[in-house]
This record gives C-alpha cells, sequence and structure tokens, in this order.
C-alpha cells in the first residue's frame, strides 16, 4: 500500500490550501483517515482524522478553520485549510489505518504519507 499526498504549497496569512492524499494497492478497507503536521522544532501531531463512518475530529489550534473529508470510492482523503497562519507552517503528513493481509494475516496496518510542505508568510 502506498499513500501519495499532494496540494503544499506556500500562502500568505489568511490564505486557503487543500491538502489531497490517495492510497494505492491491495487493501480491503481503510478505517481511519488522518492528517498530522511536524512544525519545526516541534514533535509530529494530530490534525485531524476522519473514521469509515465520516466521524471526524480536530486538534484544537484548527477547529473552525480545516476540514477533513475522504472519498471511499477514490480511497482518498482529503484536508481543506482556510484562515491558515504562520504558525500552521508545517510538513504535513497523510495517514491511514488500512486493513489488509501481510504475511499470510489480515490485520490493520498504520500506512504514511510521504508529507507535503505547507508554508504560510505573514
Amino acid at each position: 500500500v502506498q499513500l501519495q499526498a499532494s496540494g503544499g504549497g506556500s500562502v500568505q496569512t489568511g490564505g486557503s490550501l487543500r491538502l489531497s492524499c490517495a492510497a494505492s494497492g491491495s487493501f480491503a478497507n481503510i478505517n481511519v483517515m488522518g492528517w498530522y503536521r511536524q512544525r519545526p522544532g516541534n514533535e509530529r501531531e494530530l490534525v485531524a482524522s476522519i473514521t469509515v463512518t465520516n466521524i471526524a475530529q480536530y486538534a484544537d489550534s484548527v477547529k473552525g478553520r480545516f476540514t477533513v473529508s475522504r472519498d471511499r470510492a477514490k480511497n482518498t482523503v482529503y484536508l481543506e485549510m482556510n484562515s491558515l497562519k504562520p504558525e500552521d507552517t508545517a510538513v504535513y503528513y497523510c495517514n491511514m489505518d488500512v486493513l489488509m493481509e501481510r504475511g499470510g494475516r489480515w490485520g490493520n496496518f498504520v500506512h504514511w504519507g510521504q508529507g507535503t510542505l505547507v508554508t504560510v508568510s505573514s
């Protein structure tokens, strides 16, 4: 399973960006999809996640500004980011909990995308 993220870039404060992350490969289902970020000098943190039943949760710092969504047919998760602030500058990583067969066993395995850089200038 491979995750391909896209959509990062540079914007000014108050701008918007939309990130996408598509999964490809052989698997049965994708449970939770999410976005994490790693800001300079900080550890990776959860930004938003969405379950297979479309229940979303957000970090307090992005509530009301970011929206996570998923397209089950496309195995894709999106992150719509509005009212961006300089403190949103980070490398954003998508994350998926995938039900798949590995080594003759079925189970849920976590996969990460390659990271996409978001830079917000003041």
